[in-house]
């Protein structure tokens, strides 16, 4: 079984990267095999609504000059995804943005691509908005047909310079239980 992880930060190595690597540490830890896509500041736009998706059906998004279809196929062929963002005025990255709708349109067009996958999401953040990110990312899980598993807390680790999330005990402490829960379900499902 596989996680694919995408990270919505424009920053690599930042404290969203951070949070994405205490997750996918417990899901490595369970036997799971993981991989880490940094998706902010890569060149992603847009849906641009043009429906070629729904004629085709093929699992592509019709445009082509971007990572899209990349991260498309990643999903698609994976059993869970992690979205991660920071708090970019009260919600998620432009990136993360972009590829939710995009996956999002190019599944609903091919049989609920994404349905019964598990889809975790992971917010950054340094004071508010927080739970407004995360809803956005849950509710293309939901719409996706996708199933969520909970924490001990919302996914949230604060800090606002790198590395300041790790001194975010309950942060630190919800991402372990996150991993840990992801596992466990993924787990569950294949059985």
């Amino acid at each position: 079984m596989k996680v694919v992880a995408f990270n919505g930060s424009p920053r690599p190595k930042g404290n969203t990267h951070r949070l994405i690597g205490i997750v996918l540490a417990e899901l490595d830890k369970a036997g799971l095999e993981t991989e880490e896509v940094q998706l902010g500041g890569r060149f992603i736009h847009g849906c641009v609504a043009c429906y070629r998706c729904f004629k085709a059906k093929d699992g592509r998004c019709a445009v082509t000059d971007d990572i899209a279809n990349d991260c498309i196929a990643k999903m698609t062929t994976a059993d869970g995804i992690l979205l991660a963002s920071p708090t970019y005025y009260a919600d998620v990255t432009p990136e993360i943005k972009a590829l939710m709708d995009r996956s999002g349109m190019v599944a609903a067009a091919n049989d609920s691509l994404l349905r019964r996958k598990v889809g975790a999401a992971v917010v950054a953040v340094r004071r508010g908005g927080a739970i407004h990110a995360f809803d956005t990312m849950n509710h293309f899980f939901l719409i996706s047909e996708m199933i969520i598993p909970g924490s001990i807390y919302w996914n949230m680790g604060i800090g606002r310079n790198i590395g300041e999330v790790e001194d975010d005990e309950e942060g630190i402490l919800t991402m372990r239980a996150l991993g840990e829960n992801m596992a466990w379900l993924m787990q569950r499902l294949r059985t």
